[in-house]
């Protein structure tokens, strides 16, 4: 169960949800669903009991349980915080959409983020903010030193400490409140505002406090853009940010195949190389570096990626 949706108000249904969760950890789901059932006709307008039931159903291989109950968590929760339209697109109950949620996207970080490092970077061999600054620095094309420099999506500030001693300003950018909090622990960042990538640049939140358009000299998004399916939003917000010959860093997942971007079980996005050079292009970057790299690990298995190291043509 999601940590900040624990309990359904009511005490017997939160009982049979913790039954339920018991045997779907000793590999019982299709009995875990059952007695999610139960806790469910208790309280039938917990969101959060829906989507665990769904969860519970899908393992269970009971797929149109599972969409029906997902189904049921959009009539309650209009937001979407689950990401159950996600999950929809995966099962094949509904069209892949351009962007999750961000109301998804933010309540996911909130609560990820006291475990965030230890989980990614320890569990998953997360290495994406060392692998991108290490690229900055062996790309012999583009500066050796930074005015300004924006970390997109900078969650807990990893890529931050990687890449200070190279800037003379940071600033740092996420959604989610919970992660800028462990990120201005790590006393590394000049400036850190919360924003939403997958908005359009008046809304998104870069530019709010009178912060400059053209200002920065590099800008990085680590894991961010896997989040943003449609990457047309974040490369406005790019081309707007992007002084001169400006440094644009960032990785995605391989898409592996066709030419668009894919959504995958995790629920995150995969983008083509094809896919996103077009948006560079058409955004009036050019790739100065490419690498492909493992960049994390996912239920045992690696993650394939591209590192893109780009600047803004003059």
């Amino acid at each position: 169960m999601l940590p900040s949706q624990l309990s359904s108000g009511d005490i017997i249904a939160d009982r049979r949800a913790d039954y339920a969760k018991m045997l779907a950890e000793s590999g019982e789901p299709a009995s875990a669903a059952e007695l999610m059932e139960q806790a469910l006709e208790l309280t039938p307008g917990w969101a959060a009991g829906w989507f665990t039931l769904a969860t519970y159903r899908e393992k269970a291989g009971n797929t149109q349980g599972a969409i029906e109950a997902l189904n049921q968590v959009l009539a309650l929760d209009t937001d979407d915080i689950f990401g159950a339209r996600l999950k929809l697109a995966v099962l094949g109950a509904a069209e892949m959409p351009d962007q999750p949620p961000s109301r998804y996207v933010e309540r996911l970080f909130d609560d990820y983020a006291d475990r965030f490092e230890t989980s990614l970077v320890e569990k998953l061999g997360y290495s994406v903010p060392q692998k991108l600054a290490a690229l900055i620095a062996g790309t012999t094309s583009i500066p050796p030193h930074f005015r300004l420099a924006v970390d997109l999506g900078c969650g807990t500030g990893l890529f931050g400490p990687e890449i200070r001693a190279r800037v003379d300003r940071l600033e740092g950018f996420d959604l989610s409140k919970g992660m800028l909090a462990k990120a201005a622990d790590k006393g590394v960042y000049d400036n850190l505002g919360q924003a939403d990538l997958s908005l359009p640049p008046p809304s998104s939140g870069i530019f709010d406090d009178g912060l400059a358009r053209g200002r920065a000299n590099l800008i990085a998004a680590a894991d961010v853009l896997m989040y943003l399916g449609n990457l047309e939003s974040v490369m406005t917000i790019v081309a707007e940010l992007a002084a001169s010959s400006a440094v644009f860093a960032f990785s995605v997942e391989d898409a592996e195949e066709g030419e668009g971007y894919l959504l995958r079980d995790s629920l995150r996005f995969a983008h083509s190389e094809a896919y996103v050079g077009a948006t560079l292009a058409a955004h009036g970057f050019v790739v100065r570096n490419l690498v492909r790299s493992v960049i994390r690990m996912d239920a045992g298995k690696p993650v394939h990626g591209f590192l893109f190291i780009t600047q803004k043509s003059v």
